[in-house]
């Protein structure tokens, strides 16, 4: 697919760019390749192959889920702006109006 100067000059206005009328001409014609290959990309069949998200195999970086006692009360809420009753006190996000 071929693209005309116009379309690029185009591209380039919606990008912001002020190009020479030799990179205008460099980029009609890279643009047009890149859109050339992605049409014949567009013509193999991938129609056995099925979708994938990762071609990695999937592994949670995560440690495993074990319990371990919970920290003093005091120690979690010593950095907090401010406290009411042994709790974090933030301010509302939602009106108290139905």
């Amino acid at each position: 697919m071929a693209l005309t100067l116009e379309e690029v000059r185009h591209i380039a206005r919606l990008a912001r760019l002020r190009l020479t009328p030799e990179e205008e001409q460099r980029y009609t014609e890279q643009l047009s390749a890149i859109l050339d290959y992605a049409a014949r990309l567009q013509q193999v069949d991938t129609s056995q192959i099925p979708p994938t998200a990762t071609v990695l195999p999937l592994r949670a970086p995560l440690r495993p889920d074990e319990p371990r006692p919970c920290p003093p009360r005091e120690r979690l809420l010593a950095n907090a702006a401010q406290q009411q009753a042994g709790m974090f006190r933030v301010p509302p996000v939602l009106d108290q109006e139905p």
